[in-house]
């Protein structure tokens, strides 16, 4: 008996034991992770998944050294109804996040490969830019020194945008130290510089390259297109020349004709939900009118012709 207990205890020692398997969290309590760890790399996966499978198998291995050396927290979540915002694509998806700012893994299923690719970006790699920086940071319009610039133009209510989140940042990510990958707000911060470059929808991902800019229209918008687009296909893109900035005379001629688009505007909008007020203004336009005529008339009657005068000094 003694042996047959000894077997058991050795043979249970070399299991793994269950509490070190990735836990699998709810979308409610993701969201509570994402709000309070530093950083937090999660698996989105689907049942009955063989690629699933394997690429948490690949986490479940490197979860101590994440851990670690990343001081990160692993966890998966299964049917994830926010797999889709961090990954158009499909599952399943491997995503870092830094202080909430997601990371989409999108290299090989490989160890070696993932945990560089994490430990290279601990921090966001894509830049903020605004209408008060966006020249001096880029140089654009001289195509000067800082370098090639990728700038997504997003807007805060914009599903597409919030779902290229991630992306973005994996671009930002692979290309780091060669090409500069940035966003800018176009309806708040950045709504000059969108006018500018007349960005008419969102989102919106233009290239800069030596006083140059070609706009991004491949049909595919994952991390293998917009790398493969700013390394080298933007030159099957048309190149346009990169406008000056608007001068002082510029901007207010613009903000003038903004403001006489807006009164337009109000005053259509009012006259449609009050008619009432369109009549008053065509009947005061009409007795304006008549009062004018008849004054026109009796002035024109009470004034003396020539031919009389001319009668007067003839007698």
């Amino acid at each position: 008996m003694d042996l047959k207990i000894c077997f058991v205890v050795l043979l249970f020692s070399f299991i793994k034991p269950s509490s070190e398997t990735l836990q699998s969290v709810s979308d409610d309590d993701l969201l509570e992770l994402i709000r309070e760890k530093e950083k937090l790399i999660v698996l989105f996966s689907k049942p009955n998944c063989d690629t699933c499978k394997e690429l948490e198998n690949h986490v479940e291995s490197l979860e101590n050294d994440f851990k670690k050396e990343l001081n990160a927290v692993s966890v998966k979540a299964i049917n994830s109804h926010l797999s889709r915002l961090y990954n158009p694509a499909k599952d399943p998806a491997l995503v870092f996040f830094r202080h909430g700012v997601p990371l989409l893994y999108s290299g090989e299923s490989d160890e070696n490969e993932i945990y560089g690719f994490f430990e290279k970006n601990q921090a966001p790699a894509v830049k903020e830019l605004t209408d008060k920086i966006f020249e001096h940071i880029t140089q654009a319009a001289t195509g000067a020194t800082t370098g090639d610039w990728f700038v997504m133009f997003y807007g805060a209510s914009c599903v597409e945008c919030q779902r290229l989140h991630a992306v973005w940042e994996s671009v930002g990510a692979t290309l780091k130290g060669r090409i500069n990958v940035a966003r800018m707000d176009a309806n708040l911060a950045g709504v000059n510089t969108a006018k500018r470059f007349n960005v008419n929808k969102l989102p919106s991902f233009l290239f800069f390259r030596l006083g140059k800019v070609y706009r991004f229209d491949l049909p595919k918008k994952d991390v293998k297109s917009f790398v493969i687009f700013a390394q080298d296909w933007y030159k099957n893109a048309k190149a346009e020349p990169v406008p000056l900035l608007a001068s002082p005379f510029d901007e207010l001629v613009d903000l003038a004709v903004q403001m006489i688009k807006v009164s337009v505007a109000f005053t259509l909008d009012t006259l449609t939900e009050h008619p009432w007020i369109w009549q008053i203004g065509v009947a005061g336009f009409g007795l304006v009118a008549i009062t004018a005529i008849i004054a026109l008339y009796k002035a024109g009657k009470s004034r003396p012709s020539k031919d009389s005068k001319k009668e007067k000094k003839s007698k």
